[in-house]
């Protein structure tokens, strides 16, 4: 096992890997930004080194900056957390050539995941089923047309090169699909240097479920459970719950469980794969289940994996990276209970969830029964959300031997939360909760956007009926 491991990231996966670390006797180093001088996550590791200003670009994303940090403090292996440098095969690369191990899967395997258009022709080469659509990127309008009156519409332009919902859109007539396709490409070179651009066939109010998978270098792979992702905005994910509510409330639900489970793990036997992973699935309203894209890296929503199966992914990344054989405590895990969780951003519901940075004079979590409730975060009172990095203030989770009783606990945790004067999403994810619709476990990737119609329609008619003064 290693003695010293660089976290390169910031935020509540850098204190969540350092706890692990700090577990396992294994020396932590922070790497921070000059705006985060006095971050949390620099406080929870070892040690810690400034690797640029406050520009992500000019610090978290500095890979010569890091790599002479972990040289500098004689750190053995880099763990890269997830988002950042995390699905950089470059990075991977410079690692290995600096004689260092990156704690996740090999650049290859980054490299191919990383083209969604290569890894879906991997998928049908694997005998799973894919999202129809393009079967390689769109090199000009005429094309595109061709391939999207072949698709049908309305049909979806996703960016060959990127994830998070960045680069995508939908376009239902075809006078819609040349300006669409200049303002994806547009985001996509901004956002991943990458203006690669394919189609899929628009799924109507899908279902968004993913396999937690993990490999090893002996060749085991397990599948450790689904979780179902559907409660987003703007294609960002704000609510992830395991074991997944639409198999759960399915018939043949252990059946359709054990084909995904197949499906995720022919795709990465198919690559080869090792380390953590997750493929992501899209499922229609007639319950066809299609490989949407392979996530090469540990997910945020990890946590609600852990708390089901009683497993640490983050040691079991460390030992894979390490060398060391699955142990059978993961490759005999049985999932059991039900786990929530809820993502709380520095945000503006009611505003299109604008992001709202300030400061955080009063934080105050409520304390559970241990294992009914786990907390990530790198805020504290005191602590100021910048408008340098992502939103988010901190992921919620909650476990209860049912589903019921895990939402129940997480709506009690967020009603007793306090985060003063700071603006979050606090009230809306309650909101999400309380629905008739999503306790019932019937909701798609079209919920949040329909529940905001309905308080704007709700508003409007409040607003008619009283009368004027």
């Amino acid at each position: 096992m290693f003695e010293k491991v660089l976290i390169a990231n910031r935020g509540a996966i850098a204190i969540r890997i350092a706890r692990t670390c700090e577990r396992l006797g294994i020396g932590s180093v922070a790497i921070y930004s000059e705006a985060e001088a006095d971050g949390l996550h620099k406080q929870a590791c070892d040690e810690a080194v400034c690797v640029g200003p406050a520009r992500i670009e000019d610090s978290y994303l500095n890979q010569e900056a890091i790599l002479e940090a972990a040289k500098r403090t004689g750190a053995q292996a880099i763990h890269p957390g997830y988002g950042m440098l995390s699905e950089n095969a470059a990075f991977v690369r410079a690692i290995e050539a600096a004689g260092l191990v990156f704690i996740g899967p090999s650049a290859d395997a980054i490299e191919l995941f990383g083209d969604k258009v290569r890894s879906k022709a991997l998928a049908r080469e694997a005998g799973v089923r894919v999202t129809p659509g393009s079967d390689e990127v769109i090199s000009d309008l005429a094309q595109a047309a061709f391939e999207a009156e072949r698709i049908g519409y309305p049909v979806l332009i996703k960016a060959a090169g990127g994830g998070g919902g960045i680069g995508m859109q939908v376009v239902s007539e075809p006078d819609e699909l040349a300006a669409a396709l200049t303002t994806c490409a547009d985001r996509a070179r901004a956002a991943f240097g990458d203006d690669r651009l394919y189609l899929e066939r628009y799924i109507d109010r899908p279902r968004h479920v993913e396999v937690q998978v993990l490999g090893d270098r002996h060749g085991q792979l397990v599948a450790l459970g689904e979780r179902e992702c559907s409660i987003q905005r703007r294609h960002q994910k704000i609510i992830e719950e395991s074991p997944a509510p639409l198999l759960a409330f399915s018939r043949n639900s252990e059946d359709r469980r054990l084909s995904l489970f197949d499906a995720a793990l022919r795709i990465a036997q198919e690559a080869g794969y090792y380390n953590a992973g997750t493929a992501e699935f899209i499922v229609d309203c007639d319950n066809r289940a299609y490989f949407m894209e392979w996530n090469p890296r540990l997910q945020v929503e990890h946590a609600v994996t852990e708390m089901c199966t009683g497993l640490d992914l983050v040691e079991l990344q460390l030992r894979v990276a390490a060398g060391e054989p699955l142990p059978n405590e993961a490759l005999r895990a049985e999932p059991r209970g039900h786990a929530i969780e809820a993502r709380i951003y520095a945000e503006d519901a009611t505003k299109g969830f604008l992001p709202r940075p300030g400061d955080v004079k009063t934080l105050r979590w409520p304390t559970l029964a241990p294992g009914s409730l786990r907390i990530e975060s790198a805020i504290a009172a005191g602590s100021k959300v910048t408008a340098h990095y992502d939103p988010m203030v901190a992921k919620v989770i909650t476990f209860g031997a049912t589903r019921h009783q895990a939402i129940l606990t997480l709506d009690r945790v967020l009603a007793e939360t306090e985060i003063e004067p700071l603006v979050t999403n606090l009230t809306f994810l309650r909101q999400v909760l309380a629905n008739e619709a999503f306790r019932a476990g019937q909701y798609d990737t079209d919920f949040v956007q329909r529940l905001l119609d309905e308080q704007a329609e709700q508003a409007a008619e409040a607003a008619r009926e009283t009368p004027a003064t």
